[in-house]
């Protein structure tokens, strides 16, 4: 399903009133997330965690990457809040935008351990939820709902950069996980699009997908896991048209810019 030009434009124009940003219209801007304290490794600048490491140079890059998620973040957020403000979407999380350091660290560390000769920018580079949101909506507007959303984001300059819809899927998880490139910073950020009952199942297999990842993790354990995880999504509804949407293309330019 896709959002003709006329009324994203239409909609676009009214959100002028919801607030100014650099670039675009958007809502309030909240406070950057904080950040949790590091448990640095021993020996001067590394990391450590669950297992896992990194050396000083590689956190150093972590943290920079870091650094610019939460510059980002600012500019990012009211775009996003606007988009599902116009879509009458439910944000889910808001508080959690910012994926903390230690979680980052540990998935850059984690991918390093998998992937002998990967260096840190390359995992760096293939991460996409630094910053993260989820906006929702009931399964009777879930369609039109991300097909205006994801269309309002697109006008505005972010670019589709990874749109993931699992919805046919006939095992696993189920929503349509999209990441965007902001057109501000050039940063990477992650719109997760679900249903009530979507969401519920991921957040009641979060821990078993959180054990499955990990390194220690046994191929035996991990079916075991997955297996779990299926049982619970397969009860999840999936709202008539959800299989079918697409990302949006990108959208001219043609409004001015707020501020």
């Amino acid at each position: 399903m896709q959002i003709n030009r006329i009324t994203t434009a239409a909609l676009l124009t009214a959100a002028l009133g919801l607030g100014p940003v650099t670039g675009a219209a958007a809502a309030p801007v909240e406070k950057p997330a904080k950040s949790v304290s590091l448990r640095p490794a021993e020996g001067g600048g590394g990391w450590q965690g669950d297992g896992l490491s990194l050396n000083a140079e590689d956190n150093r890059k972590v943290d920079d990457f870091l650094d610019h998620a939460q510059r980002a973040e600012r500019s990012i957020s009211p775009m996003v809040r606007a988009a599902a403000r116009i879509s009458d979407a439910t944000v889910v999380g808001f508080d959690h935008r910012l994926k903390s350091p230690d979680s980052l660290k540990r998935k850059v560390a984690t991918s390093l351990k998998e992937t002998p000769g990967e260096t840190a920018d390359q995992a760096l580079a293939r991460i996409n939820d630094s910053v993260r949101y989820t906006l929702q909506w009931p399964d009777g507007r879930y369609v039109h709902g991300v097909a205006l959303a994801s269309s309002v984001l697109a006008a505005w300059g972010n670019d589709s950069v990874k749109w993931s819809n699992t919805w046919g899927r006939k095992q696993g998880y189920k929503a349509v996980n999209s990441a965007w490139r902001d057109p501000l910073e050039g940063h990477v950020f992650e719109v997760q699009f679900h249903t009530p009952q979507s969401k519920w199942a991921q957040e009641a297999t979060h821990k078993l997908y959180e054990e499955q990842r990990l390194p220690s993790t046994t191929p035996e354990r991990a079916k075991e896991l997955q297996a779990q995880q299926d049982a619970i999504f397969a009860a999840v509804p999936v709202p008539a048209g959800a299989a079918e949407l697409t990302a949006p293309e990108r959208l001219a330019r043609t409004l001015p810019a707020a501020g």
